[in-house]
């Protein structure tokens, strides 16, 4: 596969959030086509076994030969495995219910939290970005997400119980850069979900970035019906409404991404 040579530096940023349903999938389809889109070399890599990013890019998520699972467990490479995606300079590493397997077969691998950084380091050095949507848990497999990022970006959602059950990934990321990864920090939080002309999203915003700071992201993702349904027609919403709001937000997150670095 012929992949051009990217700059000098590669952020890797793990979307993450234990909590299922707050645009997880989402966010790593239309930021991946949005950074891709400013002329970013992009490698998305699907490591929840429900495969949402890899069906949202058109890939058929049970009919192809190998997956992130291959690599994982099998020793293949991602280099053997990026697909190249619709989008402009966009590959995937897809997913496959195959694996919902790989949290139990790692457990007795040699430097099984170091799994998917040895992978990455290999391919870096062609992409600009790396980003890994993580399954809605803490298992291994997010570990693994976790100790190959460089930061993490968690979706909230504009609603009641939005911070529930994140001290837990916080704690999770502090025992990680305590003896694995030294470097990992919270990139960005990004408020999905939202509509502004609902009282509580605005005290949901308000609550999360008295709690986070300048870490929230200034974009905040609409709740739209396009968004809904780009994924059932295996597209982004750069390609199934390229004029619509939720596109429009998309291009503007990834603004931000590429400014903080």
């Amino acid at each position: 596969m012929d992949i051009p040579m990217s700059g000098p530096r590669c952020r890797v940023l793990a979307i993450v959030n234990q909590k299922g349903g707050v645009g997880k999938s989402t966010t790593a389809v239309n930021l991946a086509a949005s950074l891709g889109e400013a002329g970013k070399r992009v490698l998305l890599i699907d490591l929840d076994p429900q495969a949402n990013s890899t069906s949202g890019f058109g890939v058929r998520k049970n009919h192809q030969d190998q997956c992130v699972y291959d690599a994982l467990l099998n020793d293949c490479s991602f280099a053997e495995l990026a697909q190249r995606t619709d989008e402009d300079n966009v590959w995937i590493v897809p997913a496959s219910i195959q694996l919902a397997g790989a949290e139990v077969e790692l457990v007795n691998v040699i430097s099984r939290e170091m799994r998917l950084k040895t992978l990455i380091e290999a391919e870096r050095h062609k992409y600009d970005y790396v980003l890994i949507d993580c399954a809605p848990s803490l298992g291994l497999l997010t570990i693994n997400a976790l100790t190959a990022a460089d930061g993490l970006l968690i979706p909230l959602q504009c609603e009641f119980y939005a911070l529930e059950g994140l001290s837990k990934l916080l704690d999770s990321m502090r025992l990680v850069k305590t003896h694995l990864n030294p470097n990992l920090e919270v990139f960005g939080v990004l408020m999905t979900m939202y509509d502004r002309r609902m009282k509580l999203t605005k005290q949901v915003v308000q609550e999360v970035e008295s709690f986070f700071g300048d870490i929230v992201f200034k974009t905040y993702i609409p709740r739209t019906v396009r968004l809904s349904e780009a994924p059932s027609h295996g597209e982004s919403i750069l390609i199934y409404d390229s004029k619509g709001k939720g596109a429009d937000a998309y291009r503007n997150l990834a603004k931000e991404v590429m400014q903080r670095g």
